[in-house]
């Protein structure tokens, strides 16, 4: 399937489109240029995605007769933090970044959500449009709007949303990801078959472990995902009730980031597998779903040769005690009370926010002695 995948967000007069296919950033000039004022763009990107693909999206915008200008951050999760953020901020305003013009966030997560918050600020709000390259910005962090940066008391607490007016989805960009990127990326992908759609977990199981060598098995994947968020989104757009259910795995994870120092022991999706397993044990410890919805989910993340448990993480955690405390940090809390996404089964995700704390302790102390 070599065909373009549009999939809407429909958000009113903030409404925009997630383009999906192979070659985006040689056609990004024509995709980017009915949205532009005036033929000049600000890129903001990091080493890495520069050094593979920078040349290609200067030269696409160049065709179309598109100035561009580019500040290239250092690559990792510690560049979404304040020093960096001023940095991309000082420079767009250093470029003369106007209040119609367009920023571009070229990279993965931590670039798409540094850059859209810098945007937000910029002038009271400027527009950007989103080019993910890695698999989990392409299904997750590049649609919906959240963009933020990580603090010294936790993840993504300081920031806004802010829709991009365009998103550009490369499959091809994928081609260039470390293999443990890109496992990282489907922790997000099997999110989504498990918070609400069954009939896509049933297919990942059989299909997920040719994604990395096929890139039409690997579009439907990114479109299925992007479906489902920008259907939540729509539906729930400041995360009020539905869109919570996107955060599976997350408040395990935020806790697992936080306590392995948002660092290369443990990316976000590697988290967010290892939460959704959690999530799903929790859930059966609590009743409401059967046995065999835990091991399934822990089954394809095996077979997927991805991370699984805490024992898959390497170093010190703290006890369960200290895992609930840093839980107690996450934006998800309300009125004191941590808010879970659990599960009656797969595909049957809902939103509690009364669980029991001692269940969630036996369910990390009891994975933590599995270390």
């Amino acid at each position: 399937m070599n065909g373009l995948d549009v999939v809407p967000v429909a958000l009113g007069a903030r409404s925009y489109e997630v383009r999906i296919g192979r070659g985006l950033i040689g056609r990004a000039g024509a995709e980017i240029a009915p949205l532009l004022r005036r033929k000049r763009v600000a890129i903001v990107t990091d080493e890495t995605v520069a050094a593979h693909h920078l040349a290609a999206l200067e030269a696409a915008l160049a065709a179309e007769g598109i100035a561009c200008t580019s500040l290239a951050l250092p690559p990792g999760e510690a560049t979404k933090g304040w020093p960096q953020f001023a940095r991309c901020v000082e420079w767009l305003l250093e470029q003369k970044v106007e209040r119609r013009d367009v920023v571009v966030a070229f990279g993965g997560g931590v670039i798409g959500d540094l850059v859209g918050f810098a945007a937000s600020v910029l002038r009271r709000g400027v527009r950007f449009v989103q080019i993910p390259t890695t698999l989990l910005a392409q299904v997750d962090s590049s649609v919906g709007g959240k963009t933020g940066i990580n603090t010294a008391q936790g993840k993504n607490l300081v920031g806004a949303f802010h829709q991009p007016s365009l998103v550009l989805a490369d499959i091809d960009a994928l081609d260039t990801l470390a293999p443990r990127d890109f496992l990282a990326g489907y922790g997000e992908v099997v999110k989504y078959g498990l918070l609400g759609d069954a009939d896509f977990f049933d297919w990942l199981e059989v299909n997920g472990p040719a994604l990395a060598a096929d890139p039409a098995r690997r579009q439907r994947a990114v479109r299925r995902s992007v479906e489902m968020k920008a259907e939540i989104v729509a539906r729930d757009e400041t995360e009020e009730g539905d869109r919570a259910l996107l955060n599976l795995g997350h408040t395990f994870c935020h806790a697992l980031e936080k306590a392995t120092g948002y660092s290369d022991r443990l990316l976000h999706g590697e988290g967010v597998a290892i939460g959704c397993a959690l999530a799903f044990e929790l859930s059966q410890r609590l009743g409401l779903c059967s046995q065999e919805a835990p091991s399934r989910v822990r089954a394809h993340l095996r077979a997927m040769g991805m991370k699984v448990d805490l024992a898959d993480i390497p170093g010190d955690l703290p006890d369960a005690a200290g895992l609930l405390a840093l839980m107690g940090q996450d934006k998800k809390v309300v009125d004191g009370r941590l808010r879970f996404i659990l599960a009656r089964g797969i595909g049957a995700a809902f939103v509690a926010d009364d669980v029991p704390g001692e269940a969630v302790t036996a369910v990390l102390t009891e994975a933590l002695h599995r270390r």
